[in-house]
């Protein structure tokens, strides 16, 4: 029996001034993978994770429950961070209530992290995607 692979939310793109990394990447993963810069997985062995538990969590689950402290916020705080999330909304049709559907947005990680995990929960976010900026990484590393 296979198991069921998040492939598509596994990956890393750039464009001139941000890097975007798929949510579904555990740790071990981005320090695994030969597509990830080195940069990257410098930053993630120097300063994530020595305040993970887990290595095999998944930068979902890191961000979905992170709080406003820890070294692990700080430092991507200081990469201006930003995080790609789904929400249910209602989509309102003329004359009808509507019908779930959902929507993409960008929160800052500092905005994103405010919410509580309950509420992401009764809202329906999902984290897609985390992105943070090349500038501040190449002075951060």
């Amino acid at each position: 029996m296979r198991e069921c692979q998040y492939a598509d939310y596994k990956y890393i793109m750039q464009d001139v001034s941000n890097i975007y990394l798929g949510a579904k990447y555990t740790y071990e993963e981005l320090t695994e993978d030969e597509e990830i810069p080195f940069k990257i997985k410098s930053l993630v062995n120097r300063y994530i994770k020595p305040e993970l538990e887990d290595w095999a969590v998944s930068l979902e689950s890191h961000f979905y429950y992170m709080e406003e402290k820890g070294f692990a916020y700080q430092t991507f705080l200081q990469l201006k961070t930003k995080v790609k999330i789904s929400v249910l909304e209602q989509k309102k049709r003329f004359g009808s209530k509507g019908e779930p559907v959902y929507a993409s947005r960008t929160l800052k990680l500092q905005d994103f992290v405010k919410i509580p995990p309950k509420e992401k929960e009764e809202k329906g976010i999902l984290i897609q995607e985390i992105s943070f900026s090349k500038l501040a990484l190449a002075a951060t590393v």
